[in-house]
């Protein structure tokens, strides 16, 4: 069990998310999530947590853990053509997660996904939340229009473009 761990997830709270993420910074994301699903046929969901609760924490829940069980349960695998992209965000690691589903994932490598994430934390550490989650839906976006241009009548969007707070 790492210590510092455990304290950075007990000290980052609901006041350090609203610092990263204002209410007018949580509108310009789901802006651009709507933007970029009109070109392309992909889903994408954005969710933020500030910090784990304490059981998962103590049995040392990694990050990428967290983002698969968040996956199922905004049912980011439930899309038609299964091209859901969930880009999830652990505040107190600072650690991003990309978790997509098995029609994207067959047609694009996990070094892909790995470098958007990368490139998310280079922007957080800098104190650019908003600006990174933007950046990292443009590169995400990239993938899913090369490989899932948009074929909709009328643009049904399957999942929400709101951010989940967690």
């Amino acid at each position: 069990m790492n210590f510092t761990r455990v304290l950075r997830h007990l000290f980052t709270g609901r006041l350090a998310l609203r610092r990263a993420f204002s209410a007018a910074s949580l509108r310009a994301i789901e802006q651009a999530i709507k933007q970029s699903e009109t070109s392309h046929d992909g889903e994408i969901r954005f969710a933020v947590e500030a910090a784990l609760h304490i059981l998962p924490l103590l049995g040392n829940q990694s990050a990428r853990q967290r983002s698969i069980e968040v996956f199922s349960q905004l049912r980011v695998w439930d899309t038609e053509c299964n091209n859901g992209v969930l880009i999830y965000l652990l505040l107190a690691d600072r650690d991003v997660e990309i978790v997509v589903d098995r029609g994207i994932h067959s047609k694009v490598g996990s070094e892909e996904w790995e470098k958007i994430c990368r490139a998310m934390e280079t922007a957080f550490r800098q104190g650019r939340f908003e600006a990174g989650v933007i950046a990292g839906i443009g590169a995400i976006s990239g993938h899913l229009q090369a490989h899932f241009p948009t074929e909709r009548q009328g643009g049904e969007n399957e999942l929400a473009d709101r951010p989940v707070i967690l």
